[in-house]
């Protein structure tokens, strides 16, 4: 026997937010619960069993603190929420939507979206050194870069480290234009990304400018101590053990490191071991490390991107 229930939204921007763009909430609900779901006006007609639509409802009514009041809501939004549910964490539900992590120049909040998120950024808080492997897309270098720029804009740190290896994709660095500097610029483009978030490109510059925030290629790091420096090592997976380990020991006083990468992606010669997957094993049991790990779920990018990382995770079983 077919249910059906009827969701009378406040106002047109909650039915616009729960709907999505292009409908497409209403579209990943309706996957999620096995309800048929149509918008009209300010109604949300819901059908389907009785079961169905008493999850779409529970569903919907969780995610109520955003399009409520007219919040964007996305793909991860809606799978954290029934992952919550199916696991009885409505009141961590709650606490995760409600802790916006910063807000951008245009007043957009930056909140964790995934329970993983959420740990990740309580452990960059809290340890001076954090490692953080998981697929692209799932916010590993943004977080850790938002997180940074806060700490120096509070005047926590000096300075804000931002360093990558400048090993190519399948191209020459050598073939790039320019100096040193603009030859590696495009590989530290997602670090660049996260700083306009928070800061407008004549302050960032500035702060460049002074040495404020440093952007560098890994070889850079060698001979230095990093003191009262929040330092983010990205794309890990294509250092060296070497790099690692002389990166890792730069850390100085009063300062505090996040290390990213993703282990299935490395760009390194095939005979060449990834200074990443070496950290692991070796740092895992030393106190004051911390170890996040993010999945495809944690993707928060195009859903397309998490249904290409999904494909790629099983062919490689």
């Amino acid at each position: 026997m077919t249910e059906r229930l009827t969701i009378q939204l406040p106002t047109i921007e909650s039915a616009i937010a729960l709907g999505g763009y292009q409908e497409d909430n209403l579209k990943t609900l309706s996957k999620q619960t096995g309800t048929q779901i149509v918008l009209r006006g300010q109604d949300l007609l819901i059908s389907g069993t009785t079961k169905q639509v008493e999850l779409c409802r529970v569903l919907i009514e969780s995610l109520k603190p955003f399009w409520e009041n007219g919040k964007t809501i996305t793909d991860p939004d809606i799978l954290t929420a029934r992952h919550a549910i199916n696991t009885h964490q409505e009141a961590n539900l709650r606490e995760l939507q409600q802790d916006v992590l910063a807000r951008t120049r245009r007043g957009q909040d930056i909140r964790a979206k995934t329970f993983r998120q959420r740990q990740y950024i309580q452990a960059i808080r809290t340890h001076d050194l954090t490692f953080c492997i998981g697929p692209a897309g799932t916010g590993k270098t943004y977080l850790a870069a938002i997180i940074a720029l806060q700490a120096l804009l509070s005047d926590q740190y000096e300075r804000l480290i931002l360093t990558r290896p400048a090993v190519e994709a399948g191209e020459r660095l050598g073939f790039l234009p320019g100096d040193l500097q603009q030859k590696v610029n495009p590989y530290l483009r997602p670090l660049y990304d996260a700083i306009y978030e928070l800061v407008d490109p004549e302050k960032a510059a500035n702060l460049m400018e002074r040495g404020v925030i440093e952007v560098a290629p890994i070889a850079y790091m060698r001979g230095r101590t990093l003191n009262n420096s929040f330092v983010i090592l990205d794309e890990a997976q294509n250092t060296t053990p070497g790099q690692m380990k002389m990166v890792l020991t730069r850390l100085g006083s009063r300062s505090r490191m996040v290390v990213t990468g993703d282990i299935t992606q490395t760009d390194l010669p095939i005979n060449q071991s990834s200074g990443l997957t070496v950290a692991l094993k070796i740092l895992q049991n030393i106190e004051g490390i911390a170890f996040c790990e993010f999945s495809q779920a944690d993707v928060v990018r195009n859903p397309l991107v998490q249904r290409i990382v999904a494909a790629y995770e099983r062919h490689e079983k």
